[in-house]
């Protein structure tokens, strides 16, 4: 997981192990490590929003709306360590949720990425383009345009739960 407008450049947050992997912990924690709770969970698969930074002890009270993490629920480094059934369901989840990323938050499209440098946890994440963002912003900088969307922990949850209704209400391929 990075932070928040810095993505690919942001300091790791480490642990290399179930025991002290971040991911793991905010798994097993919740709390202000999954704003507005799961946007959609199943036995092998979570996704959540991003947090702010304040949430991870940094500067900055806001987020990019829309970045969602899917992550394995088992401790996985990377997409080579998934399971067969883990890897349908992370790509399932990838797809899901972009459709209601797409419908409900009414992003004109989403971008996917694995980078897997500063979390040795698998985190796909899915950053969605807005009308009206500018060329220039398009791809993994689009979180960095200053006029892009950002919220704080209340915008956070309340798109969580429009996406959770959404994925919940059955909208799904």
């Amino acid at each position: 997981m990075v932070a928040p407008g810095v993505l690919g450049g942001a300091e790791p947050v480490t642990g290399d192990s179930e025991t002290d992997c971040f991911v793991c912990r905010k798994h097993r924690d919740r709390g202000p490590l999954v704003p507005g709770g799961p946007v959609a969970e199943d036995e092998l698969v979570l996704v959540s929003h991003t947090v702010t930074p304040e949430a991870l002890g940094r500067e900055g009270s806001t987020a990019y709306l829309g970045h969602l993490f899917v992550e394995p629920r088992r401790h996985a480094p990377g997409l080579a360590d998934l399971s067969d059934d883990e890897a349908r369901r992370v790509g399932w989840w990838c797809t899901q949720a972009s459709r209601a990323l797409r419908e409900v938050a009414g992003a004109e499209h989403v971008y996917a990425a694995v980078y897997g440098d500063g979390v040795p946890h698998l985190h796909v994440h899915l950053l969605p383009r807005f009308p009206g963002t500018p060329r220039e912003f398009w791809g993994f900088k689009v979180d960095q345009w200053p006029e892009a969307r950002r919220g704080g922990t209340a915008e956070i949850g309340i798109l969580v739960g429009s996406l959770r209704s959404y994925l919940k209400a059955g909208h799904r391929a």
